[in-house]
């Protein structure tokens, strides 16, 4: 799952399709976004041919492979270049053109400038299967797979008003409160953001007001709201404490406080955790011994694995979210079969862990870096009969479902959920499955 630091901070739902018209489109003024051009290159006009792994439309021109993004595949745009490295340019959406027929209108104002969603061109149907198309090329450019399995996707139950945790910036000097633009540190000021869910506008609107009023504290700089189905925080990023929150996801209740790490969009929290536990579910009818949960944050995965293994095993290098592990999975009682580490993954896993016993499940769901070769050469030796790769990254998780094919694993299934409508951003749970012999 992504971490609060690498997600979207704002998105809207597309009005519905609409033609390609014969007037070019301009892009509204931005402050402080992108870079000036290599001095050599003048705009470029291309087609957008498709989208590819980090929400950036692909082209061609003169040789050279341009990546432009917020456009619609069949867009034909003029592009600024940001950078060139070798055959390859960076480019910034300077002007539409000719639409493509994909190409809607962003219902929000703030589309232009705000660096939060980059989707919103797109119709939400169009948004999901460009998702699809995403995971796909991912797996068969990064991770070699041929053929490229089917990638299912659920949808998101809102397209917006979903967002219930959220950062915003604020700008003391030109005292304005919203996102970064895209690149950049410039505050994009937000007076509403259509995809919070109405307590986390309230949020938003509460620290607008107070603001203006000369009640938030001349040294910040940038301001927390979480809601959860008991408690609302509002807090300045970095202090010393930070109010309890508490979210019911799956049936088990989970406290933690504005600084932990947990999933904005709660409906497709719910499916996703849904999916792993299907998976869980195999891999208990075969042996219900022990099932590890790498990354585990707060206890999402670790406290219903708690209920279908023998054993259940924690790890988690954030010591705050840790602790609130061992409260959410009642790991602290002296008759529980759960433990909580708190240690970084990496360094958990290179020791030898042979003395645990044969492992029935393995989840991990790192950050968007993904676990990385060391992280999933310890998973390999571990051995578990089956594996949930939960990412939020479809790049990273190829990389790193490659590492474990290439250890004896078998892909079984590719599974995606729109959490973050409106961005490029999709999460992923993939089933694997130890090969026989391997």
């Amino acid at each position: 799952m992504p971490r609060d630091n690498n997600d979207p901070q704002q998105q809207g739902r597309s009005s519905g399709r609409r033609g390609p018209e014969r007037r070019s489109v301009r892009r509204a003024p931005t402050r402080g976004r992108g870079t000036a051009p290599p001095p050599d290159m003048a705009p470029i006009d291309l087609t957008i041919e498709r989208i590819v792994g980090d929400g950036k439309g692909i082209g061609f021109h003169d040789g050279l492979t341009v990546f432009v993004p917020e456009t619609a595949p069949g867009d034909r745009v003029r592009a600024t270049v940001r950078s060139k490295r070798g055959k390859v340019v960076q480019a910034e959406l300077a002007e539409v053109l000719e639409p493509s027929p994909q190409r809607v209108e962003p219902p929000c104002p703030y589309f232009a400038a705000c660096g939060g969603c980059d989707f919103q061109q797109l119709s939400y149907e169009d948004q999901l299967a460009t998702k699809v198309s995403m995971v796909q090329d991912s797996l068969r450019r990064i991770g070699k797979l041929d053929p490229v399995p089917d990638v299912a996707i659920t949808a998101s139950p809102d397209p917006v008003a979903y967002r219930s945790r959220a950062e915003w910036q604020i700008d003391q000097r030109h005292r304005e409160i919203g996102y970064f633009a895209a690149g950049s540190r410039q505050v994009v000021d937000i007076d509403r953001c259509i995809i919070l869910t109405p307590n986390l506008q309230n949020l938003l609107t509460t620290l607008r007001e107070d603001f203006a009023a000369g009640m938030v504290s001349r040294s910040a700089y940038e301001y927390r709201g979480v809601e959860g189905d008991v408690g609302l925080a509002l807090e300045p990023t970095g202090g010393t404490r930070s109010r309890l929150v508490m979210r019911t996801v799956g049936g088990h209740p989970y406290r933690y406080n504005a600084d932990c790490f947990f999933q904005s969009n709660i409906p497709v929290t719910e499916l996703l955790l849904e999916r792993v536990l299907e998976i869980a579910d195999v891999a208990a009818d075969d042996d219900h011994g022990l099932a590890i949960d790498l990354y585990c944050g707060v206890g999402l995965f670790t406290k219903p694995l708690a209920d279908r293994f023998d054993r259940a095993i924690g790890v988690e290098s954030e010591r705050t979210a840790s602790k609130f592990a061992v409260e959410n999975t009642g790991a602290s009682a002296e008759d529980s079969g759960v433990r909580i580490v708190t240690a970084p993954v990496e360094h958990w896993i290179a020791e030898d862990r042979s003395p645990l016993g044969r492992v029935s499940l393995l989840v991990f769901d790192p950050p968007r870096a993904g676990a990385g070769a060391k992280v999933v050469e310890g998973m390999a030796r571990m051995k578990p009969a089956h594996i949930a790769a939960v990412s939020c990254d479809p790049a990273t998780f190829a990389r790193d479902v490659r590492g474990l094919i290439d250890s004896g694993y078998e892909l079984v299934s590719v599974d995606a959920y729109d959490m973050f409508p409106q961005t490029h951003h999709v999460e992923l749970v993939g089933h694997l499955q130890r090969s026989e012999g391997a």
